[in-house]
């Protein structure tokens, strides 16, 4: 198990990539912190971990109010005593062309995926300087490195999750602690479930493995580089996208 014990914070777990990282953490011995918005998706998580025989504790989190994660930060502290592993993988869309997006649309964008991975990380990196180690992991996209049409709040927060990433390399690099990204491509999870079919299809020509990504192809990625054996990886961000780019 490569992540035997590792104590392992996943937000936005409670479906999607989210999740399939939660039960892939868990598959591999961590002890993993569920957190997302709605209590429903945080149990129905934490529910198949513990029916696979995994170490799950499930956490309310809004990622924009800094109180809620100060308190599942503490939580997780009281009952483990450490912290290993950050996963910000909590994000939302809002599409929509420059000349027709509202400023709501693109602050709350902006909100969740670049403030909300700021407001995580700042709650743990000084346990993680004290215990002498961690992993940070920030979920950017292709759209983080080449941009798309009728996302630019989206790219935004995108882009700005791998300034991050390479800043906090260069920081905390020296403290033990690894920051990277993963930029996935197109995935079926449901954030696709109303996009037409015709545009689902056009997705998929233009990935020369001919299928869209599974959330599980995300995770073993995220598995990876929360392991020993990514333990000279750091400041890297990675295109899981089938070769969707080239």
């Amino acid at each position: 198990m490569r992540l035997k014990d590792k104590v392992s914070i996943i937000t936005g777990a409670g479906r999607g990539i989210g999740q399939a990282t939660a039960l892939k953490f868990a598959r591999e011995g961590a002890i993993v912190i569920v957190c997302d918005v709605g209590q429903a998706a945080v149990d129905e998580t934490v529910a198949a971990i513990r029916a696979e025989g995994g170490r799950a504790d499930g956490h309310v989190v809004d990622v924009t109010k800094r109180a809620a994660i100060d308190a599942m930060v503490e939580a997780v502290m009281a009952a483990h005593g450490r912290i290993d592993t950050l996963v910000n993988n909590a994000g939302i869309v809002a599409d929509a062309q420059l000349r027709k997006m509202s400023d709501a649309a693109f602050d709350r964008v902006i909100d969740v995926n670049l403030k909300g991975t700021y407001n995580c990380a700042r709650a743990v990196v000084d346990i993680m300087v004290a215990q002498g180690g961690g992993v940070i992991l920030n979920a950017s996209s292709i759209v983080g490195i080449f941009g798309n049409f009728g996302q630019s709040n989206y790219a935004a927060s995108k882009f700005g999750v791998i300034g991050l990433v390479k800043t906090w390399a260069r920081e905390l690099g020296p403290k033990g602690i690894r920051a990277n990204a993963v930029c996935p491509g197109f995935v079926e999870t449901p954030i696709l479930d109303t996009v037409p079919q015709k545009v689902l299809d056009g997705m998929r020509a233009r990935v020369p493995l001919g299928r869209l990504g599974r959330p599980e192809d995300i995770a073993n990625t995220y598995a990876f580089l929360a392991s020993d054996e990514a333990s000279y990886i750091n400041g890297a961000v990675i295109e899981v996208s089938g070769g969707a780019t080239i």
